[in-house]
């Protein structure tokens, strides 16, 4: 539980930071557009409060959850229901809808850390452990949150936080595979990451013939698919975990188009 507990509190410190952003903003702030077509920063944060209010469900009452995904995707006609959630929240007050934000992250962070030991919750994805989820919701907030920095003009430091969203982007590897329609690896990678403090992180053999390499910020903007791969400096040795660079998504659901290159040049 020390684990899921120290995740938890740097979903927190993540939230935060974006919270601090977005607190001053009046309403055309929140109606600015962001680097995601159709939607502002409204939009942003609305998703943030509708997933972390579904992530919760899916804790708290897994039956539910299923149910509730079942009749979206039967009302969707299989797919649109995250981008009307957006929509709708993004028709809130800004207070309300930052109250609303602030109120489901506090019953997200309740309900995980409820969840027991070793149970399994549903979700788009694969099923997943408790701090996983937490891992994924702090993942998808800072993910978010970079396209409101990025549409606010502001710069966000990066923080050792990464490493949360560096770590689930290897995890993900052959989800991004599987998820068009090509075979996974069958070996590991290796991939070494340079963190904020210039630690270097490491994940895989050290003798794996596929290698990943670059700063841990660049990486992780590349898995969330916030930058297009030839502006970063993510380095890969071997054709493996080249083609990996071109297709990698920490992300459930569709694979999306990403960001144009030069996009923030």
């Amino acid at each position: 539980m020390a684990v899921l507990d120290d995740l938890l509190q740097d979903l927190r410190a993540q939230s935060d930071a974006l919270d601090e952003l977005v607190a001053s903003l009046d309403a055309a702030g929140w109606r600015t557009p962001t680097p995601a077509p159709g939607w502002t920063v409204a939009h942003q944060i609305a998703h943030l409060a509708w997933t972390d209010r579904v992530a919760a469900l899916a804790a708290r009452d897994p039956d539910a959850f299923n149910a509730f995904l079942t009749r979206a995707l039967q009302d969707a006609g299989g797919a649109g229901f995250v981008d009307r959630a957006a929509d709708e929240g993004a028709q809130l007050e800004p207070a309300e809808l930052l109250a609303t934000w602030r109120f489901e992250r506090r019953e997200l962070a309740t309900a995980l850390a409820a969840v027991p030991s070793g149970r399994k919750l549903p979700w788009f994805g694969p099923p997943m452990g408790a701090a996983t989820m937490a891992t994924a919701r702090l993942m998808e907030t800072w993910a978010h949150g970079q396209d409101v920095f990025d549409a606010l003009g502001a710069v966000r430091e990066p923080t050792a936080r990464l490493r949360h969203v560096a770590h689930l982007g290897i995890r993900t590897r052959d989800f991004a595979f599987v998820q068009r329609g090509l075979a996974a690896p069958p070996s590991e990678f290796r991939v070494e990451l340079t963190a904020p403090d210039g630690e270097v992180w490491a994940w895989g053999p050290e003798d794996a013939e596929d290698r990943v390499t670059g700063p841990a910020l660049d990486f992780c903007l590349l898995v969330a698919q916030r930058r297009h791969r030839d502006d970063l400096a993510v380095r890969a040795e071997g054709a493996a975990a080249d083609a990996w660079l071109d297709i990698a998504q920490v992300f459930a659901g569709p694979s999306g188009p990403g960001r144009a290159k030069g996009q923030f040049a």
